[in-house]
């Protein structure tokens, strides 16, 4: 098995195509997703179903952008974390 910067340089970590929610609604939402999907494509007329689509998909553009920052922004903070674990820093941030 390759190391996890190994995995990462290859381009082979992609962790929001692995994670999964562990709240049990999930599913439910998603089974809802997919019912009204189905209603609107038998509702709506091609053009205003691919607009829909469009829309879905810039949706999901702009969570993926979201989900990515969120990452990077732990990341960080993990790091941080660690250099002031490291550091030997005994100061507290909260008074």
């Amino acid at each position: 098995m390759k190391s996890i910067l190994e995995e990462i340089y290859y381009g082979n970590w992609r962790p929001d195509e692995s994670i999964k929610s562990t709240d049990h609604r999930s599913q439910q939402i998603n089974q809802k997703v997919s019912d009204s999907m189905t209603d609107y494509n038998k509702n709506l007329s091609k053009h205003d179903f691919e607009q829909l689509e469009k829309l879905l998909d810039w949706i999901g553009e702009l969570n993926s952008m979201h989900a990515a920052a969120a990452f990077t922004h732990g990341y960080r903070t993990g790091a941080l974390m660690m250099i002031e674990v490291f550091s030997g820093e005994k100061e507290s941030t909260h008074e």
